[in-house]
């Protein structure tokens, strides 16, 4: 996947401690942790923006050894339902987390992670093509999995690398989770170019972030809606940041005024504000707005990536070829991935999609071929860039809580649960923060007498309250 030893002395990674990695000890350090593995197989990581993790992807990658990408505070019934699900060969985990995992053996252990041996023993074939698993919903854990492959990961990659103009010259500072499809594909992007990582687990909000990004002069970073959220209330517009040179966002729609602001922030200050569309089945990016389109073209998702093309479809399955007319979003690219997989034995399958991707987004685009995103045809929102699947919350709910009624609704960075006993409100949002790892204000818990269903017993949702 990535030749480090091209790009030598060049630093790969500057650590939280100000440690500089060049790309040379990076190869070094994951040929050290890979070497303990003496086949292909599955692995488990337990991610943080840690070097330790960063080695095990890259390592694993690169050693042709399938990463499932985890956040490492994932709730422990829904990682063991995963481990029983996909009986991994081994679990890469931080290494003040090894107690937990007692029946595991500890087989090589450096820069703050460990490798365990789990018991299990190539249980369920791999197939040639795949290279790396996601989950659908990080924050959930969603047994559903995203089966990447080598190709999609090379091709977006590249696609990215072209339209972002990315050179090693690039120090771009980490906001989000390596498990999230945003998150990876800016460490592949840069990885590929022999650019400099800034690895923080730092949030904007935290003074430390700052610091770091003004003291190892970073010329970039990436976010999701909420992160402009929090880069508006920060007055981020005053900050003198002289080495910042360009901002990305992805993970949802941004609204209008911020999409505004931040252009015209980029356009006075002389910087650079790339507004992109993706989703983990297209590997990262579908689309971008080119940054000199950023307040021409507010509010659009942009153009496909290179290499990419979109086709809208209407209801009647016939091809949108009108502007202004909205229709189902479809992508083609070499960055389509291979399918789902939601048992072990679905991890040798092939490509099942061959290059073609219907998003689930309604879109539009305009004269000039800019796409737009005016609504959604699947249940699932964006809370703070990550995707929620709102069936998967109520099957949750539903396990955890019995005597109460459940439907999940709302808009994106707010989601609404209806319950119908409402002395379990304060339970429900207790578990909700605790289970998906979002703070209180991404839910309102909505008392209703009962949620309506039609006559086979399916949620009503049109009918749930508005405005809630």
């Amino acid at each position: 996947m990535w030749d480090f030893d091209k790009f030598g002395d060049n630093i790969a990674v500057i650590t939280e401690s100000g440690d500089k990695i060049s790309y040379s000890m990076l190869g070094e350090y994951c040929s050290a942790l890979t070497g303990s593995i003496s086949r292909r197989c599955l692995v488990f990581n337990l991610c943080k923006n840690e070097l330790g993790s960063l080695v095990g992807y890259a390592g694993f990658l690169n050693a042709g050894i399938i990463p499932l990408m985890l956040k490492s505070d994932l709730d422990e019934g829904l990682l063991q339902d995963l481990i029983q699900r996909y009986k991994p060969d081994y679990i890469y985990v931080p290494a003040n987390m090894i107690e937990r995992f007692a029946s595991y053996k500890a087989v090589y252990e450096n820069l703050g992670y460990a490798l365990l041996k789990t018991g299990f023993e190539n249980v369920y074939p791999l197939n040639d093509d795949l290279a790396l698993l996601l989950t659908t919903s990080g924050s959930t854990g969603s047994p559903k999995l995203v089966r990447q492959s080598y190709r999609n990961i090379e091709a977006n990659t590249a696609s990215i690398v072209q339209f972002l103009g990315l050179t090693a010259s690039e120090r771009v500072i980490t906001t989000l989770p390596m498990n999230y499809t945003y998150g990876i594909s800016i460490i592949n992007t840069h990885l590929a170019v022999g650019a400099t990582i800034i690895l923080t687990d730092k949030a904007l909000m935290q003074k430390e972030f700052w610091l770091q990004m003004k003291d190892f002069e970073a010329t970039s970073f990436g976010g999701v809606p909420y992160t402009f959220e929090m880069l508006n209330r920060l007055r981020f517009e005053r900050m003198n940041l002289p080495a910042l040179r360009y901002v990305t966002q992805a993970g949802g729609k941004l609204s209008t005024a911020l999409h505004e602001k931040f252009a015209k922030w980029a356009e006075g200050a002389g910087k650079k504000f790339v507004v992109m569309y993706g989703q983990t089945e297209a590997t990262a990016r579908m689309s971008y707005l080119p940054a000199e389109k950023a307040l021409e073209k507010c509010g659009s998702i942009g153009i496909t990536v290179p290499g990419g093309r979109f086709s809208l479809v209407a209801e009647d399955g016939r091809e949108v070829a009108t502007a202004d007319t909205q229709g189902e979003l479809v992508f083609y690219g070499d960055n389509v991935t291979l399918g789902y997989a939601e048992c072990g034995e679905d991890l040798i399958k092939g490509d099942e999609r061959n290059g073609r991707l219907e998003t689930g987004d309604i879109a539009k685009f305009d004269n000039e071929g800019f796409y737009y995103i005016v609504g959604r045809k699947k249940r699932f929102l964006k809370i703070w860039g990550n995707r929620i699947n709102l069936d998967e919350t109520e099957r949750l709910l539903n396990t955890e809580f019995s005597g109460c009624d459940f439907a999940c609704a709302g808009v994106d960075d707010k989601m609404a649960v209806f319950i119908t006993n409402e002395s379990f409100k304060d339970k429900v949002l207790s578990y909700l923060t605790e289970m998906l790892k979002f703070h209180a204000t991404a839910f309102k818990i909505c008392f209703i007498d009962t949620i309506p269903r039609n006559e086979s017993g399916k949620v009503l949702y049109k009918e749930l309250p508005e405005g809630v």
